[in-house]
């Protein structure tokens, strides 16, 4: 064999195992998707003649709070780091609501509606329920709780019972949850097509604690049920038979069925769970960024982003927790990226790149199977010609010997 023939058959087996090795992580592949989006991202701004050191500099900004003045002097303003919390909390939790039914063999398209029926039974808590301290919040949150699981449940007992895709139901409730949100709020006393009228104090989750630690952001109480949340996730996926349940359902329904799982009840069960989630996030926004109660003019779109922080982060624990802050960490950059003359758009270009690239993970995965099986095939051929050569040569030699 020459040299150069042995420096390919090198490069090729190394190749195989760094592709073999990504692909068959999934957080790894998570992360070679990111950087590749953000090395997009650099490409198309320096396209555009534009500095690509301002989006990072306005992403510096907004994780560590560090940043530069004019005067170009550096400074330290925590405010940063809570805005971004800020806006990651939704996203964790419809993430988290997206990640549970697909462990569960479900799509769960629907997150934006059961974040509007959780916000809309939150805010209808907050104007009415008695302003009892502590009392009125918890309430809030787990009517909002409730509110999210029912929306979301009804979706999964069709599912189990009639078997109506959960895609196009989820959709459709989506819509239903909207206009069901504004025909009830607008009947509010002293609401008009924007707002409520104001919460009672006792109602709202904010912290004076965390809102001083971080220079007057608007972080509150749901940093602490987001994390809760993420922990009962991981508990109930991980620790409990039920999570065994749901995701023997989820990889193989009818060998779940045979096994003795109520595979019906897991459906119903698991979308109304991963509604809770959502219903969660919908209190938080509600009672945790906002004063008062909105009437919506249109989806907040936690929901829909919830999708791809769900992909992104593999429908972990850990993974959906780490993607909903990245998003969150790109949606507090946009006014900061603006004001460095990047648009604001380019987040946006960010996100859908991550997601498109992290959807061709199927695509390579099907490739190396495709190669696997075309180097299995082409050593099989090998062998067996070394084995016909083998066969050819004794008989030839035998025929040699009885010649002698």
């Amino acid at each position: 064999m020459s040299e150069n023939e042995s420096k390919k058959m090198t490069l090729n087996a190394l190749s195989g195992k760094i592709l073999d090795a990504f692909t068959g992580s999934d957080a790894l592949v998570s992360a070679a998707v990111v950087a590749l989006g953000f090395l997009v991202a650099t490409a198309l701004i320096a396209v555009i003649g534009r500095n690509p050191g301002g989006m990072y500099e306005a992403i510096l900004q907004v994780i560590s709070g560090i940043s530069r003045n004019r005067s170009n002097v550096w400074g330290f303003n925590p405010r940063y780091i809570g805005e971004w919390l800020v806006s990651s909390i939704p996203l964790i939790l419809c993430g988290l609501s997206m990640a549970f039914a697909v462990r569960t063999g479900l799509f769960n398209i629907g997150a934006e509606g059961q974040y509007i029926a959780g916000l809309t039974a939150a805010q209808l808590i907050g104007v009415f329920f008695p302003p009892i301290p502590v009392l009125h919040w918890v309430m809030a949150v787990l009517g909002a709780i409730a509110a999210g699981a029912l929306w979301g449940g009804i979706v999964g007992f069709f599912r189990a019972k009639f078997r109506v895709s959960e895609v196009v139901a989820t959709i459709m409730m989506n819509y239903i949850a909207f206009y069901l949100h504004r025909i009830i709020t607008l009947r509010i006393p002293g609401s008009n097509t924007y707002r409520t009228p104001e919460f009672s104090h006792t109602a709202v989750l904010a912290s004076p604690f965390l809102a001083s630690l971080t220079n007057g952001s608007r972080l509150n109480y749901s940093l602490w049920l987001t994390l809760a949340a993420v922990v009962l996730y991981w508990v109930i996926m991980g620790k409990t038979r039920l999570g065994y349940s749901l995701r023997a359902t989820g990889l193989n329904r009818d060998a779940a069925f045979y096994g003795g799982i109520n595979v019906n009840a897991n459906v119903t069960a698991a979308m109304a769970i991963a509604g809770a989630f959502a219903g969660l996030a919908g209190a938080s926004v509600s009672l945790g960024v906002f004063s008062y109660g909105r009437v919506l003019a249109g989806f907040d779109n936690y929901g829909f982003d919830g999708i791809a922080v769900a992909l992104v982060g593999n429908s972990t624990a850990l993974g959906t927790a780490l993607a909903g802050l990245l998003f969150g960490m790109l949606k507090s950059a946009q006014p900061l990226m603006q004001n460095r003359q990047i648009p604001r758009e380019i987040t946006a270009i960010i996100m859908g790149l991550i997601v498109v690239f992290i959807s061709l993970r199927a695509g390579v995965r099907l490739l190396i199977e495709w190669q696997m099986k075309e180097k299995a095939r082409r050593t099989s051929a090998h062998q067996s010609q070394a084995h016909d050569t083998q066969t050819q040569d004794t008989a030839h030699n035998a025929r040699t010997g009885e010649g002698a």
